[in-house]
């Protein structure tokens, strides 16, 4: 189950692992990704911290930490393909795993069917 925020950055639990990415809506209002910098594997991050830069050709966009944890892998594939966000945000998109994370912080996020929801609301 993918959880989401009010800012479209999503995270999926998968074991001990919090996959984090970005949704096909917010990358739909940004524009087409034509770079994005990566966090560092070992980096820890608290909610709201700066997780990651990306660039578009309408904005320049600070994406922030969704939850609390350690970064344990990166997409690296990004770095090569950032059109990869384009092409598939919520699946070969996503940017950083994370380990360490506190599974309560979910609470406070949305259900993919919240999200929707809440999507219908921005219109």
């Amino acid at each position: 189950m993918k959880y989401y925020t009010e800012d479209h950055e999503w995270v999926e639990i998968i074991g001990e692992t919090a996959i984090v990415g970005i949704s096909h809506y917010a990358i739909e209002e940004y524009g087409e990704v034509s770079f994005i910098e990566l966090p560092d594997e070992g980096d820890d991050f608290i909610i709201g911290d700066r997780l990651c830069n990306m660039e578009t050709d309408r904005y320049s966009v600070e994406l922030c930490a969704p939850i609390c944890g350690s970064v344990s892998i990166v997409n690296e594939a990004l770095a090569d393909e950032p059109e990869l966000l384009n092409e598939s945000p919520e699946d070969k998109g996503w940017i950083c795993k994370m380990t360490d994370f506190d599974a309560s912080e979910l609470d406070d996020m949305m259900s993919e069917d919240d999200y929707y929801k809440y999507l219908d609301t921005l219109e």
